[in-house]
């Protein structure tokens, strides 16, 4: 049965007196039964530390953590009934696959009949069943990531861990991880906790996603609700590929009607009453136009196969627009840009905190 996992209050510091260092900053999330969350951010954010404190790696300054409702804090990574996936594997090099798949359920003392069955069950769920009595020595990446996967998926615990696993894979074996990863999770409906700092895997895998800076919650929720209403600036920034962009001006509110202007030009938007804020649009809402008044000049153009990707330089400073590959836009062309008013994301110029179209500000 899936558990519930509540992170209430969590603090974590390291050192003491000036040299203390807040790592993690009073973090609320109640993962649901069943649920798969993902904790990303940049290098430093914080999220390996809370996973550790949910595994019991580390213990928390301050603050709650429960478990299916068991108040989990001081109490042995053993006992609490996870399994973890590092992102170095973390095999035995002298044991077996099958070995490496069974060694914790052999340290439950869990018969061998039963031990033998339940490895069979998640091999050929992982299509590694001929991989059964190989080293790890004698596997690719692909396969010995496999394997972790096997061996915490064997155990059948109450919360899956992953500390980024796909890191050292290659491109094309990410693509392939993942969906592995996701396939298994629909399978076991166990409750997870993924770390990463690629927005893609985030965007891909989570049925929700907390965005992390700092020590500090910035969002959660369903990747639609980060891709499309960003919280505020860090994660419209943070999520998407390309990039947003962002276009800092003023806006005179005027109903439907209104005017944002900026250095060197104004676009005709419907925008908060504000006297500095900042425009957010995605690459894939801007397109070009060449009778647009908004004009720029073509820097680089960057085909992808599936898409195009044109950046330009404007008045408002550079501006990536996604085209479609049979685009024919050449380096050096001076075309115009128009905006979706439908997808114009509006933020406070100070805090960076999402504004709406019809929100005053002082």
């Amino acid at each position: 049965m899936a558990a519930a996992l509540h992170i209430d209050g969590i603090r974590k510091t390291f050192g003491k007196g000036g040299k203390m260092v807040e790592v993690l900053k009073r973090i609320d999330i109640e993962v649901a039964p069943g649920e798969f969350l993902i904790l990303v951010g940049p290098s430093g954010c914080g999220k390996s530390t809370l996973l550790n404190i949910i595994a019991g790696l580390e213990e928390p300054t301050e603050g709650a953590l429960r478990i299916a409702g068991k108040d989990v804090v001081g109490v042995a990574p053993a006992q609490r009934d996870i399994a973890m996936v590092f992102q170095s594997y973390a095999l035995y090099p002298t044991m077996s696959v099958a070995d490496n798949m069974g060694f914790a359920m052999e340290m439950r003392k869990v018969p061998k009949a039963a031990r033998t069955q339940r490895i069979a069950e998640v091999a050929a769920m992982l299509q590694i069943e001929h991989l059964l009595e190989r080293r790890p020595g004698q596997l690719s990446g692909g396969q010995r990531q496999r394997v972790a996967m096997g061996r915490a998926l064997a155990r059948s615990p109450q919360l899956f861990l992953f500390d980024e696993p796909l890191s050292n894979l290659d491109a094309k074996l990410r693509v392939e991880m993942r969906a592995e990863i996701k396939r298994l999770h629909q399978i076991s409906g166990t409750t997870s906790v993924y770390v990463t700092h690629d927005q893609i895997e985030a965007m891909t895998l989570g049925s929700r996603i907390a965005v992390m800076k700092d020590g500090v919650l910035q969002q959660i929720g369903t990747p639609d609700d980060i891709y499309s209403r960003p919280a505020n600036t860090y994660v419209a920034g943070f999520i998407g590929s390309p990039t947003m962009n962002f276009i800092a001006g003023r806006a005179h509110f005027a109903g439907a009607a209104g005017m944002f202007s900026f250095e060197g030009g104004e676009i005709p938007l419907s925008c908060p009453d504000a006297a500095a804020l900042t425009l957010g649009v995605r690459p894939e809402h801007i397109t070009l136009q060449s009778d647009a008044p908004w004009r720029g000049d073509v820097l680089v153009v960057e085909p992808t196969g599936a898409d195009t990707f044109v950046v330009l330089q404007t008045c408002a400073g550079k501006i990536t627009v996604r085209t479609s590959p049979q685009s024919r836009i050449q380096v050096g062309e001076r075309c115009g840009l128009e905006i979706s008013a439908a997808h114009a994301h509006w933020f406070d110029a100070t805090s960076g905190v999402r504004l709406h179209k019809d929100q005053r500000t002082a």
